[in-house]
């Protein structure tokens, strides 16, 4: 299951950015997560997960912390979505979608500021391996210096906005847990990106017009894999040991870099694979030794 969400993800990325243009990132995110409600509403009506109680009363049941954390992410969460699709248009899948895997790492620098958090040789280990695969994202700048590969990351557009989404993501993956915590995976799905739907609504409206159906068409087959993604991840909190699906979805960013190099052609495959799996190792590590 954490395997078909990494692969779900990926896909899903790798075909909205052949169409993301300037004008058109709003409509196209918006576009993508309405194609990925349905089957979220599916696998409540299979498997609804407020019991014989039905949805109302569910929803009126549930305790004070969960709508707290909804309200306290989803502003982060629209963010982090703007964010995104903008690093996915103006840079290549390999240079954005692997800086995701600096989200375990802002939560681990944070965790000796709460309580009965601290830092361990694995999690500091593991952070080294994942600053090591950023650098090796490029690899083929060594021969411009031994900073060129860092200077690199500043100089691409892509890679700044992705690291600014790992940050938030850090701040939501932890509203995501509270709210969770409180009701069910696949309810707190269905609420979220629901309302994450209907919040982004006004951001798309003003590139709608002219735009509705050719945007339908784009983001059809990206949202279904983008639905797909979501489920499985909550069948994987589930099903799974949760550091072992963390590891294992995050292997979506070695996906990422295989569709840049077969549909857009990017080139440094060698070293993207080989900064990707090390930072694939390192958040391993910092999962398997976060609480």
């Amino acid at each position: 299951m954490a395997l078909a969400c990494a692969l779900a993800n990926a896909t899903s990325d790798a075909l909205l950015k052949r169409s993301l243009r300037p004008g058109n990132e709003r409509l196209l995110a918006w576009a993508r997560l309405g194609f990925a409600l349905p089957l979220l509403y599916l696998a409540c009506a299979v498997a609804p997960p407020w019991g014989a109680a039905g949805p109302a009363a569910a929803l009126a049941a549930l305790p004070r912390p969960f709508f707290v954390a909804i309200a306290l992410g989803l502003p982060l969460e629209v963010a982090a979505v703007l964010l995104y699709t903008r690093a996915l248009r103006r840079s290549p899948l390999g240079l954005t979608i692997p800086f995701l895997s600096l989200t375990p790492v802002f939560l681990l620098a944070a965790a000796p500021f709460t309580p009965g958090g601290r830092l361990t040789g694995g999690g500091i280990a593991g952070v080294a391996l994942v600053a090591a695969g950023g650098y090796l994202l490029n690899a083929g700048r060594l021969r411009e210096g031994w900073l060129a590969p860092v200077r690199a990351i500043g100089r691409e557009p892509g890679s700044r906005l992705m690291i600014l989404v790992a940050l938030i993501y850090a701040a939501t993956s932890t509203c995501g847990k509270v709210a969770i915590a409180a009701s069910s995976p696949l309810l707190f799905a269905a609420v979220y990106f629901t309302a994450l739907f209907l919040l982004f609504a006004p951001l798309a409206a003003a590139e709608a017009r002219g735009a509705g159906w050719t945007a339908a068409r784009a983001a059809l087959l990206p949202g279904l894999l983008y639905g797909l993604m979501i489920l499985s991840h909550v069948a994987s909190l589930a099903l799974a040991n949760v550091a072992y699906m963390i590891a294992v979805k995050r292997s979506s960013l070695l996906f990422a870099i295989l569709y840049g190099r077969l549909l857009y052609g990017e080139r440094g495959l060698a070293g993207r694979l080989a900064g990707g799996a090390a930072m694939v190792a390192g958040i391993a590590l910092i999962a398997g030794v976060s609480p």
